[in-house]
């Protein structure tokens, strides 16, 4: 994973490397995502470095560069386990942490202006990357909520480009394969457990789920973790993988689709 980052990431490379990755494939990469529990058995910023690595295998296979990975920003009272869980004050107190941490208010902020500056971000951070010669977007959302923040500020950001337009594509990954795997996307269990077992090895331990598979570990759902595996999660990236060169391909080949009003996103 060293050297792929090395060969693909943005901020890793020098101009000259930049110019020419960029000439042979001008689509850039984003990865966006959350710190948030994922269960005792996986790291916190499983969403992030999930779709940071799934993006630079991207980059590796199709072309392109992968920009610097935001795991920060996005409402802290919303879409979160530990603040709208069932079982939250369990996963507050596997944090060594105060509910109250969690609960509405603390962010200060309204939970509608937390997503507003989360969009502007968002936009702010497209209209730089088309300002480094970029001709394509893809939007890796590895927190899924993140989808409709990512396909809000890409719709903000099409109105806001002159032409010619830089299209932006925002994904998961999951909803690009349903109906190939079982499961396919979930909170921590088999499918996001065995992705990370792929493609950024070693930061799980499954001995840390409950001994007993009919009692569901807190923040989630056992969904066939106990029976998480690289293997898995291999099959799927590369099922993945050819889904995203479908498209970037398109935006490529087409930007003329992607130039008016309606343009998919």
């Amino acid at each position: 994973m060293q050297h792929l980052r090395n060969v693909v990431c943005y901020e890793r490379l020098r101009p000259a490397q930049i110019v020419a990755r960029r000439e042979a494939c001008p689509v850039a990469y984003l990865p966006i995502g959350t710190i948030e529990w994922h269960g005792p058995h996986n790291p916190f910023g499983l969403d992030t470095l999930k779709i940071h690595a799934l993006l630079i295998e991207c980059a590796r296979s199709i072309g392109g560069l992968v920009f610097p990975p935001l795991y920060y920003g996005e409402s802290r009272e919303q879409a979160l386990m530990e603040a709208n869980a069932d079982d939250k004050e369990q996963i507050a107190k596997g944090m060594d942490l105060p509910p109250s941490n969690f609960a509405p208010g603390y962010m200060v902020e309204p939970l509608a202006m937390q997503n507003r500056n989360y969009h502007s971000l968002l936009v702010h951070i497209f209209h730089e990357i088309r300002s480094l010669g970029f001709k394509a977007l893809v939007v890796g959302a590895g927190h899924y909520p993140l989808l409709d923040h990512g396909r809000a500020a890409a719709a903000a950001f099409h109105q806001e480009q002159g032409r010619p337009k830089m299209p932006v594509w925002t994904l998961s990954g999951y909803e690009l394969v349903q109906g190939r795997f079982e499961p396919c996307g979930d909170h921590a269990g088999k499918w996001e457990t065995s992705l990370l077992m792929h493609l950024d090895p070693g930061m799980q331990d499954l001995t840390e789920l409950p001994e007993d598979p009919s009692v569901a570990f807190v923040g989630g759902s056992h969904n066939g973790v106990e029976t998480s595996n690289a293997e898995f999660g291999r099959l799927a990236t590369e099922a993945i993988i050819e889904q995203v060169r479908l498209r970037v391909r398109e935006m490529l080949d087409h930007p003329e689709r992607y130039q008016g009003h309606g343009a998919p996103i």
